[in-house]
């Protein structure tokens, strides 16, 4: 596999193993709610805290979510948006040593970011997922170091985030209105879903006698043309008083497709002498837990303006600029919130 090399890189491929251990204080002054809910804001330097909780969460976390520095040599951002601060310039002498001074801009980067996701990838549970941030300035570089560390066969999607409305008026050439977020597995993903979206919902307009329990529904084709020849799923269906045999094949099994046309959840019509058969599929399940759909890789929106307008809205002032929307953190973790189960497992932001 081709490997990412970059200045500095020997004096940080195990510095993630010589962070020392440190234990956690508890500051009740500064604590709000029911301390056992389980809930921590750990203050220090990430690095620090990772390797002082990774001992209590190793192996147990089922999201990670960061956003971390874009490396866009924006001297004003609140967080210091650039890693020539003198809090990473400190931190590579100590650890890079004289090799520092000659660091160019994303070399100091990689060597920030390398233990800290060394570190991340011990905490994820083996059905873990872990989102990353991150626009033009690094995205291609962070792609390769994440594929160093998470492997490339558990690179899942690097999705394209429309977080503007639009290019500002005073845009030369492109207008730059998307950011990336790459998520990778702990280890290879069969599955992934989030739930529909609106307009999708909305599709499912056709009611019948399970409306109460089950919402709408749209109808979807039960036969196939494009999957791989399997002469179980070639079978009549027998309907008023004729057989119905599929061009090729069914995508379901006899039983199952049998037992589906007992309950009502097949429709079936005749037109121009040839039949049409389609199974129902519901907004909801038989518990009344709305489906859920695949993702795509482009999100249009929620927008950086919203961000600005819920931060303002709780402090009532901009903070800082271009924070993350509530609702795109809460779109992502959908992907991972799967059953009741999932709702007391560990998520984590660093």
């Amino acid at each position: 596999m081709p490997t990412l090399t970059w200045t500095g890189k020997d004096a940080v491929a195990n510095y993630h193993q010589k962070v020392p251990f440190h234990l956690l204080k508890d500051v009740p002054s500064l604590s709000v709610g029911d301390p056992g809910t389980g809930n921590l804001i750990v203050e220090g330097d990430n690095l620090v805290a990772l390797k002082a909780l990774l001992p209590f969460y190793a192996g147990q976390v089922k999201c990670i979510y960061i956003d971390p520095p874009y490396n866009t040599g924006n001297e004003k951002w609140v967080y210091n948006d650039n890693v020539n601060s003198l809090l990473i310039k400190e931190w590579l002498g100590k650890v890079v040593g004289d090799e520092a001074s000659d660091l160019s801009r994303h070399d100091k980067w990689l060597s920030m970011m390398y233990p800290r996701l060394q570190l991340l990838r011990k905490f994820l549970r083996e059905d873990g997922l872990i989102f990353v941030s991150i626009d033009d300035n690094e995205a291609f570089l962070l792609k390769l170091l994440l594929d160093e560390t998470f492997g490339p066969r558990n690179f899942v999607q690097a999705i394209i985030w429309k977080n503007k409305y639009g290019p500002g008026a005073m845009t030369k050439g492109f207008g730059n209105v998307h950011e990336y977020i790459l998520c990778y597995s702990r280890k290879p993903l069969y599955s992934i879903e989030a739930p529909l979206g609106e307009a999708d919902a909305k599709a499912y307009k056709s009611r019948d006698d399970k409306y109460a329990t089950r919402g709408g529904f749209i109808t979807q084709p039960l036969a196939t043309r494009s999957k791989d020849d399997r002469p179980n799923l070639v079978y009549p269906i027998v309907h008023d008083g004729e057989e119905i045999w599929p061009d090729k094949q069914w995508i379901w099994a006899k039983e199952r497709l049998f037992e589906a046309i007992k309950k009502g959840e097949v429709v079936m019509r005749k037109s121009k002498g040839k039949w049409s058969v389609r199974f129902k599929q519901y907004l909801r399940d038989e518990h009344g837990q709305i489906r859920k759909a695949k993702p795509i890789s482009i999100l249009n929106g929620p927008f950086n303006q919203d961000g600005t307008w819920e931060i303002g809205n709780i402090f009532g002032s901009k903070i800082f600029p271009n924070p993350k929307p509530v609702a795109l953190v809460q779109y992502l973790l959908s992907m991972v919130v799967n059953g009741i189960d999932d709702n007391d497992a560990i998520y984590m932001d660093s």
